[in-house]
């Protein structure tokens, strides 16, 4: 197993974006009006632009909880192929919006316990803030589900919150309790990361001042 922790500097991606009234938005879960935001906004962008640049590019890609469609801009320029799945949002209207920008994507409604695809089938998944909605005894199978899916040599891409006092303030200033919607803490999501897959490598991203510490972590990990 190899293990290796960073500390990332400003990601040299940028989030490419569309104007914010052509994407779709469920207006419950979607965090969308968060980039707007000052400072807030940077941090919602950083934690996208850096699981991006832990992407290396190829075929196709799993989108998990793709949202909006956020990524869809960038992960265009890297993959042939985009897929998704959401539990929340309408893969028919989010797919419509990035047709009409000249974007292909495949996106269905779906959940990352159940993938409903075949073994093998993806070059690259990603889930951003997705698997701290997870219970600590439902990591095990989406990561299982996640090796799955993924074709040999493919790499899992995941971002999710550090589990700080600092997170819970920022999340209440939000009007969110993180403690009634985050279950599983981003330790107890790297430890079974790293028991699924072989190696794998860990990305903190600092909050806005650096000193108050990391925020946000990505891991990298390849089957």
């Amino acid at each position: 197993m190899y293990y290796c922790l960073l500390m990332a500097s400003v990601p040299n991606e940028r989030l490419q974006l569309l104007p914010f009234d052509e994407y779709v938005h469920n207006g419950r879960s979607n965090p969308l009006n968060y980039y707007r935001w000052p400072v807030i906004g940077t941090l919602f962008r950083r934690r996208v632009e850096l699981c991006l640049q832990a992407c290396p590019g190829g075929e196709n890609i799993l989108d998990v909880g793709f949202g909006s469609g956020v990524t869809f801009l960038n992960l265009a320029g890297r993959y042939r192929q985009i897929h998704g799945i959401d539990l929340d949002e309408d893969p028919a209207a989010v797919q419509a919006v990035f047709t009409r920008a000249g974007i292909e994507t495949h996106l269905r409604r779906g959940d990352v316990l159940d993938l409903p695809y075949p073994d093998e089938t993806f070059n690259a998944v990603l889930l951003i803030s997705i698997l701290e909605h997870l219970r600590p005894s439902e990591l095990s199978r989406a990561f299982a589900e996640v090796r799955r899916v993924l074709c040999p040599g493919g790499r899992m891409v995941y971002g999710t919150p550090v589990s700080r006092r600092l997170m819970t303030f920022l999340f209440t200033c939000l009007g969110a309790d993180i403690r009634r919607l985050h279950f599983s803490s981003h330790t107890q999501i790297a430890q079974q990361a790293f028991q699924a897959f072989s190696q794998g490598r860990l990305t903190e991203m600092p909050a806005i001042p650096a000193f108050l510490g990391p925020v946000y972590v990505v891991g990298a990990f390849t089957k």
